[in-house]
């Protein structure tokens, strides 16, 4: 059911023009969680989205849901990143952590994490109010957990249960050609939304964006705003005019396009 959602909306993201999308696995067949991500970062993926359908003891218990990484999730694999760098090639943002101590490893690491996790949150937030259309959800927003596919550093990431197949109504429904055309449509008009919003640096997308706008909310600081965009603080600086690195609540900043 799942894979056919899958190709479905692999189908239709590659008909957006600036998109490509592709399948972590097109066939019936498992492939190992970490192994799932490590495809999504050989592949260079600016977006990775696990579709699934969920299950409950309950068969009255319906409605879909999306998940994004929890803050323990997130915490927990810095610490196994930070543990193992010395044994792996793979880079976080871009950079290699193989050859920093540990206190700029942990810092570079921690400002990966800040904009993936926020990217994370914007991408199934869209993609959330888009299945909203289709019918009921589980529950009234998206949800966060320590799923093991959400997981990459730098990778923004979404786990998204189209439905309760333990529901006899729901199953029905998530194998009805019909209706997986319209869980993919959903699916799809969510992701192209975020893309829309946040566009991938050095894309055909972002080369077409025009200029957008940031707004301060709590916890926000330049530099994880600048990571976030994938921009230096100095041209934040430069295009908010701004003296120095202070900012307010509700203060509302210009993003550069391309950027």
């Amino acid at each position: 059911v799942v894979l056919a959602i899958g190709r479905k909306l692999v189908k239709m993201l590659n008909q957006q023009k600036g998109m490509r999308a592709v399948l972590i696995r097109d066939g019936d067949y498992y492939l190992g969680l970490r192994k799932r991500i490590a495809k999504a970062r050989a592949h260079q993926a600016d977006l990775f989205v696990s579709i699934h359908a969920d299950a409950f003891r309950d068969p009255k218990v319906r409605g879909s849901s999306v998940y994004t990484l929890s803050r323990i999730g997130a915490s927990n694999e810095a610490a196994r990143w930070l543990a193992e760098r010395e044994n792996s090639a793979d880079l976080v943002g871009g950079v290699s952590l193989e050859d920093k101590d540990d206190m700029l490893a942990s810092v570079l690491l921690d400002l990966s994490q800040i904009g993936t996790l926020q990217a994370s949150s914007e991408a199934a937030n869209r993609v959330f109010s888009e299945l909203k259309t289709l019918g009921k959800t589980h529950k009234r927003k998206v949800q966060q957990a320590g799923f093991v596919v959400l997981k990459s550093p730098d990778i923004p990431s979404m786990l998204v249960e189209t439905a309760f197949i333990s529901n006899p109504d729901e199953e029905r429904r998530l194998r009805d050609p019909k209706h997986q055309t319209k869980v993919a449509r959903a699916l799809m008009k969510g992701i192209r939304d975020y893309f829309k919003y946040q566009p991938p640096p050095g894309t055909w997308l972002a080369a077409n964006q025009r200029t957008r706008k940031h707004v301060i909310s709590s916890g926000d600081t330049l530099i994880a705003i600048a990571n976030r965009y994938q921009i230096s603080v100095k041209r934040l600086r430069h295009v908010n005019d701004l003296k120095n690195d202070t900012i307010r609540i509700g203060q509302v900043l210009q993003i550069p396009p391309g950027s």
